[in-house]
């Protein structure tokens, strides 16, 4: 039992600190390759689809949502623009920022936008829509580790991550400070500015802002371990 207990505190610890996305036998050499392996493409794939599935049961759970969408309804309020707009806006400058933090693109910032939305889409017709805040919350802890789940595969699969996490992992590249503590900042930064700006923030909100970095950092430690 104590050696148990150990062994899990270990692993914990190592999980909160994960500063490296693990290069597997499957991860593409470089981010900018037009021609990866079937199978990078498979788990990057794949990992978008988990990523949609997570996001999509945090919009049916429906107590809360994201920290950048906090954000982005924020700047709505204040700009007089949509939310699309606003939406668009943001990930614009995101994705500026990633030239002073020498992110690079792929293949799979692309595909991040384009299945991830396409799955939430069609995932919002067959999900739940629970009703009491029990079953709610249970479902936003679900959907936030799912969603570290498919970031772990698809950030394993090093073709280029989405304009969010790749602020995320430019940060880290720079820093090297953990990928948890990285992520927490970032979301806890944009629900922050959000709410000042009049956004409406839930309880899902919340656990999502403080779970996810975690989870993301819970998923590149499974793939590293099992799916070499």
């Amino acid at each position: 039992m104590i050696k148990e207990t150990k062994f899990m505190l270990k692993n914990l610890i190592y999980i909160l600190t994960l500063k490296k996305i693990p290069i597997l036998s499957w991860s593409s050499e470089y981010e900018f390759n037009l021609k990866p392996k079937k199978k990078t493409i498979f788990y990057l794939i794949f990992g978008l689809i988990l990523f949609g599935i997570g996001e999509a049961l945090l919009i049916t759970a429906n107590i809360g949502v994201s920290p950048w969408f906090v954000l982005h309804q924020g700047l709505a309020l204040k700009t007089g623009y949509t939310i699309g707009i606003t939406t668009f806006i943001v990930s614009i400058s995101v994705l500026l920022l990633w030239f002073p933090l020498k992110q690079k693109p792929g293949i799979g910032t692309i595909l991040n936008a384009i299945f991830i939305s396409v799955v939430i889409d069609l995932s919002l017709f067959i999900l739940p829509y629970p009703e009491e805040l029990l079953f709610q919350i249970f479902q936003v802890f679900i959907g936030i580790f799912i969603i570290g789940i498919g970031s772990g595969y698809y950030l394993a699969a090093n073709l280029g991550p989405g304009p969010r996490d790749g602020l995320m992992t430019g940060i880290n590249k720079q820093t090297n400070q953990s990928i948890t503590l990285i992520r927490t900042f970032l979301e806890l930064s944009a629900v922050g500015i959000g709410f000042y700006l009049g956004g409406i923030v839930g309880i899902g909100t919340i656990i999502y802002a403080f779970g996810i970095g975690f989870s993301v950092s819970l998923g590149l430690f499974l793939i590293g371990e099992f799916y070499k």
